[in-house]
């Protein structure tokens, strides 16, 4: 499809990346009420999903990004916004995300489709929905666009087509980005969460020889990958990790109406996570980079009536392009 041009166009603060991104998480006080359904999943887990329901006929899947869930600012303010225009919602929380560890050594990386597949189907066989529609935000946004992708032609007509946002469908350029001096602050945000779930796992899996001192001094992700994401998926390296989690080889398969908005002052992403070509090449996959925005920002101004561009951007695609 063609380059989709963007209204997008904050006030003067917002228009730095960083400002940009650490906007929404500190200083929006957006809340949902969810009911919340626990899935017991075919290898003896279970995944929680937190639902927002108005009486649709048509469900909205949100997925979140790295160590959020569905009380990220992002996912409530979409839920809520969804709701009011008369959408059903469900939040995804990955495995381990919920708020209670769930009871595997393994939990979520960015390439782990087999749990959407999963979920998708089960929304599917159990409730009554005539449109399911997936939203994923960063890491969530990578699952989103290799699902859908990935299920091509076959992809079930219930799914009507997706949305992504601030997604490094590049994981090997992205981790380089990452690396960088300028991504520190948010590296240490991350690692918090994300070393202390290691230690716990490495407590209750006695099997699991969690290298405490390398931990410790772990700085990358590359390093937790090493530690975590390698030995316990199954990976050879971190390398062939990127590779095959990555959402960017998938966007030529995409069969389904689907929005990709990336920022170019999201310092998250490389050159290579802004597929123009892909886009142009496809008849399906839709392509948005806006100048400002950051990471999961797209905040607007200090009047939080006017800070809801990306809300109404979702909605806007998926009136215009999705349920037409």
């Amino acid at each position: 499809m063609p380059i989709l041009k963007t209204s997008f166009s904050p006030t003067l603060p917002f228009k730095n990346g960083y400002f940009n991104t650490i906007y929404r998480p500190l200083f929006m006080k957006d809340k949902a009420v969810y009911s919340r359904k626990r899935i017991t999943t075919w290898d003896g887990d279970f995944i929680d999903l937190d639902f927002s329901i108005v009486g649709s006929k048509t469900l909205v899947l949100l997925i979140h990004g790295l160590e959020g869930s569905s009380n990220s600012r992002y996912m409530a303010s979409t839920s809520n916004h969804l709701n009011k225009i008369g959408f059903d919602t469900v939040c995804f929380n990955l495995r381990g995300c919920s708020g209670e560890d769930n009871l595997l050594l393994s939990t979520y990386h960015s390439g782990k489709t087999d749990d959407v597949d999963f979920i998708v189907k089960n929304l599917i066989e159990n409730y009554t929905y005539k449109n399911i529609i997936i939203v994923g935000f960063s890491l969530g946004g990578n699952l989103t666009l290799k699902y859908i992708g990935e299920q091509g032609n076959k992809i079930s007509p219930i799914v009507k087509g997706a949305i992504a946002i601030s997604v490094p469908i590049d994981i090997t350029s992205a981790e380089k980005e990452m690396d960088k001096f300028k991504n520190k602050f948010y590296i240490e945000m991350f690692f918090k969460t994300m070393k202390n779930k290691l230690i716990e796992k490495a407590a209750k899996f006695p099997t699991y020889n969690l290298d405490k001192e390398k931990l410790s001094k772990a700085t990358k992700f590359k390093h937790l990958e090493y530690l975590y994401t390698v030995p316990v998926f199954g990976f050879k390296n971190p390398e062939d990790y990127w590779q095959q989690a990555s959402a960017k080889p998938y966007l030529n398969t995409i069969a389904r109406p689907t929005l990709l908005i990336n920022s170019k002052d999201d310092t998250f992403l490389s050159k290579e996570c802004f597929p123009y070509q892909e886009a142009k090449n496809s008849n399906y996959f839709f392509f948005e980079a806006t100048k400002y925005g950051g990471h999961v920002g797209f905040m607007s101004s200090f009047v939080t009536e006017e800070n809801n561009w990306l809300e109404k951007r979702i909605e806007r695609f998926i009136i215009e392009n999705i349920l037409i």
